[in-house]
């Protein structure tokens, strides 16, 4: 069995993050949690690997669609269309045009819950309801209401995956396995050794 610390998860800046120049906030964040940087590009994106990213999973249309749905009516709002495959529909076609908006930075991470760490660094999917001190909190004020309201996707600076199986299938769709380095840090032994050696010796 793997070692936890060999977990890895998929990050891709958006477009707004890298007009921001936020690109060097964002990494800075995910090395202080301790994870280590294992692939990274900057590239423009093309709508049909953008789509492909979003379908890798075949129940993301329908799962997306019905929590929208459900997120409409928890408002007291009435949904655009009670179909789920209409309404990620529209949703993939903002998705496209907001992340070929720019170019893009698409990193991955390794270490121990890669995947969990990532997500809670970011916040929540909404930038309104993410918690101060993640990056969504910090640096962005974009809601669903808004983004609605303007009929497009909400600018949220970070994709993260979702899952372990998520990640590996969305690093495989960005990268190929040359592109991911296996190296060692000095800060590992900190971070993973079963026990710490003395430190309190001679220098």
């Amino acid at each position: 069995m793997a070692h936890l610390k060999t977990e890895r998860t998929l990050v891709i800046v958006k477009p707004d993050g890298v007009q921001r120049s936020l690109v060097g906030e964002i990494i800075k964040r995910h090395e202080n949690v301790g994870l280590k940087l294992v692939a990274i590009k900057m590239v423009t994106a093309e709508p049909t690997h953008v789509e492909q990213h979003y379908t890798l999973d075949p129940e993301w249309r329908r799962v997306t669609g019905e929590k929208t749905i459900a997120g409409y009516r928890e408002k007291g709002m009435t949904p655009p269309s009670e179909d789920p495959y209409e309404i990620t529909a529209a949703i993939l076609e903002g998705l496209k045009k907001y992340m070929v908006a720019g170019p893009i930075v698409v990193m991955v991470w390794e270490g121990a819950h890669a995947v969990k760490i990532v997500r809670k660094l970011v916040g929540s999917t909404e930038p309104l309801g993410s918690a101060p001190g993640t990056i969504r909190g910090d640096y962005v004020l974009d809601s669903y209401q808004m983004a609605d309201t303007d009929k497009r996707a909400v600018r949220n600076l970070i994709h993260a995956s979702g899952s372990p199986a998520e990640a590996e299938a969305e690093i495989k769709h960005w990268f190929t396995p040359e592109d991911l380095i296996s190296y060692r840090r000095m800060q590992d032994a900190i971070v993973y050794s079963p026990e710490l050696d003395n430190y309190l010796g001679e220098g």
